[in-house]
């Protein structure tokens, strides 16, 4: 979790209690105005639009109560059953009558759980917990049902937090009979702070904005597909500038250390933290104000903390940072325009003899203001030129990881590739066809090209490759992409006030084949296994995800080698790692990850024993994962000729480059991509 961070607008509570009616009558019919204008744009220009009806009910209420009590600690069973009698097959006639007050009646039903929480929290704090009383606790992977009564809070928070301190007391030594004979100071310690750290979690939900509002919005949205979402005039803001590699910035990037403290992980000697004098590596941070609210981050949310500092409306930034446990002191940041380097197009040669390029494309950024061909596609370009000029004989373009962007500059990227002809079918919401045609004709490129994808290959990065594969223009290597065949644009809610949007799915895209890799994901030419994929979230996943579907193919377009070229060049690949000792483990490390996060958990005693034992298995997991590398030698991977001139000019950038190298040079799906290269120039056998 390698990013910079941001959080939430603060209201009184006091005021929240004491709203009048009328305000929150009020409330309730701009609440309703905003998803009745969502669902008219929805009806009138969403690719599959679906009727508001008890479906949409259900699912909208249904999400709305989990992201309020994940853990069903919050609401006692009988407000719960209260609530889903009242609205659970209700929501959409009181949002088609303009009836929106269900939303003030479940949030005071919420603060109200928090508050009682909040007591029965404080309450665990100044009591003794017995550890010898004979208890189990068990895990969920999915939402389960309401439970709670009214006098079992305090025995259910008790369970939670002994489970919790067990945990953290656990992590703190490998010797179990140290930590058993310690364990009454250790406990002392561990409880005050993990009861503390609660109950100020607590205190910071109460206080907080929340913007159900928002999150009611959103669900109404993705009840017609994953991608379709409401946006407020900042979160449309911060979104337009994720698709950029220029974006403000406090010009540095954080990360969790063991102790799970933020700590500023890298500092970049161009950006505004940097130019404070204040701000070194290592620092932790306390917490972040936005000149509105102040974020304590021992017990506010990651979501939060990383929407305040990320956020485009939060241009002025107070750190409250920590050096060596030493005294807190405050630091005041202007966010900056920087380059993100991690989101900008990069390249490399491997191997001295058999010069191959390497292209790293992380995101399809966009130039949105269209003056300054600071684009992907055109970086792209730049790079495969200066890799030219060195003599490469094959290019590896790698996509893992890289979930997609612009649909523009996949097009004009995949035209680089192809000589000319169709690149795609397009499907609207009347139903009628289109075809993409290849903008340029001409490539920037002849050579032959391997292409890396991943489980988060998704959207613009799946649009490029399957046009790469179905004109046999590339060889694809690695895991079943997401599974995301769908275009959004952004619309307002309303043309004169420009403050509400709507992201909406308006397309859907075809191979040039007639088929679709919506929900499915492209399948790669060589399959690979990859750590975490049963993990990984895919677009089959979601319940409203648009299902796959296929059209009669009615293209014509030439092929650049013939597919059973491709397919000689894989059999042969895929015989060649079948016994390859780094694929053949991250199998076997998948089937551990699939049986802890997947697997229906048996109960474990409430015993720092078994709770010690659960964490070492979980820890040496890890271990096994992190400490794991590839057997192979490492790859010769070093910088173009023009790249190592323009290092020579600005030297700041030398540290990430050398860090870019390094992690390439035992990368086994780099690795093989060099063999099929070889082998294709090779001539296969």
């Amino acid at each position: 979790m390698n990013h910079e961070f941001p959080f939430m607008k603060k209201i009184s509570l006091l005021l929240f209690l004491l709203t009048s009616t009328i305000s929150i009558g009020q409330n309730s019919a701009e609440t309703c105005e905003i998803l009745n204008k969502i669902n008219a744009l929805i009806q009138a220009e969403h690719l599959r639009p679906k009727p508001v009806d008890d479906s949409l009910s259900v699912f909208v209420f249904d999400n709305l109560i989990n992201e309020l009590d994940p853990s069903r600690n919050i609401f006692f069973k009988s407000e719960y059953d209260e609530l889903a009698q009242k609205y659970r097959y209700n929501l959409d006639n009181l949002i088609l009558k303009n009836d929106c007050s269900f939303l003030t009646d479940i949030k005071a039903k919420y603060v109200n759980g928090l508050l009682r929480t909040k007591k029965a929290l404080e309450k665990i704090q100044t009591t003794p917990i017995d550890y010898t009383k004979k208890d189990t606790i068990r895990f969920y992977k999915k939402s389960f049902a309401f439970y709670l009564k009214k006098e079992d809070i305090e025995k259910v928070w008790v369970k939670k937090l002994r489970y919790q301190i067990l945990d953290d007391i656990a992590e703190m030594s490998d010797n179990l009979d140290s930590v058993k004979t310690n364990f009454k100071s250790i406990e002392q310690a561990s409880k005050n702070q993990i009861v503390s750290n609660e109950i100020c979690r607590f205190s910071t939900l109460l206080e907080t904005n929340a913007k159900q509002e928002e999150k009611l919005y959103n669900f109404f949205c993705t009840y017609f597909d994953p991608h379709t979402a409401y946006f407020s005039d900042d979160s449309k803001t911060s979104f337009v500038a994720s698709l950029s590699k220029e974006h403000l910035s406090l010009g540095m990037t954080v990360n969790l250390n063991e102790k799970n403290e933020i700590i500023i992980d890298e500092v970049d000697p161009n950006g505004p933290a940097y130019q404070t004098g204040q701000v070194k590596k290592g620092d932790q941070i306390i917490s972040i104000s936005n000149q509105k609210e102040t974020l304590q981050v021992s017990c506010a949310s990651l979501e939060s903390i990383s929407t305040m500092i990320l956020s485009e409306s939060n241009k002025h930034i107070t750190l409250t940072l920590k050096r060596n446990s030493g005294k807190s002191f405050d630091v005041y940041i202007e966010k900056q325009m920087m380059k993100d380097e991690e989101n900008s197009v990069f390249s490399f040669i491997i191997g001295k003899d058999s010069k191959i390029g390497y292209v790293k494309i992380p995101s399809f950024y966009a130039d949105l203001d269209g003056t300054s061909r600071k684009g992907c596609a055109d970086d792209v370009a730049r790079e495969v030129i200066k890799l030219q000029r060195d003599s490469i004989k094959g290019l590896v373009i790698d996509l893992i990881d890289n979930g997609g962007g612009s649909m523009e500059e996949a097009i004009k990227l995949a035209g680089m590739f192809v000589d000319y002809g169709p690149l795609s079918i397009v499907i609207d919401s009347k139903k009628e066809k289109s075809v993409i045609n290849d903008p340029f004709k001409g490539v920037i490129y002849r050579g032959p090209i391997v292409v890396l994808v991943n489980s988060n290959t998704a959207s613009a990065s799946e649009f490029f490759s399957s046009i790469m594969q179905d004109y046999n223009r590339a060889l694809l290597l690695g895991s079943n992409t997401l599974g995301k065949a769908t275009m959004q644009t952004i619309l307002p809610l309303d043309e004169e006030k420009n403050t509400d949007f709507l992201k909406i799915t308006i397309n859907k895209f075809y191979r040039i084949t007639g088929k679709s890799h919506q929900y499915i994901g492209v399948k790669p030419d060589v399959l690979l296994p990859e750590f975490y994929e049963d993990v990984y979230q895919k677009e089959s996943d979601f319940p409203t995800a648009i299902k796959n579907d296929s059209i009669e193919p009615f293209l014509k377009y030439k092929t650049y080698v013939k597919r059973n070229l491709i397919d000689k060049i894989a059999k042969n690949s895929s015989e060649r790692l079948s016994d390859n000792y780094f694929f053949n483990n991250i199998k076997k490390i998948n089937l551990k990850i699939d049986q802890l996060v997947n697997t229906p958990k048996a109960e474990i005693p409430l015993t720092l024993d078994a709770v010690f034992k659960q964490k070492k298995t979980m820890n040496a997991l890890w271990t096994e994962i992190n400490t794991f590398n590839d057997e192979n030698n490492p790859l010769d991977v070093y910088n173009s000729s023009v790249n190592q001139f323009l290092l020579g000019a600005y030297p700041n950038d030398k540290t990430i480059n050398q860090y870019q190298m390094d992690n390439l040079k035992t990368n086994p799906y780099l690795n093989e991509a060099v063999n099929i290269i070889n082998e294709f120039n090779g001539g296969a056998k």
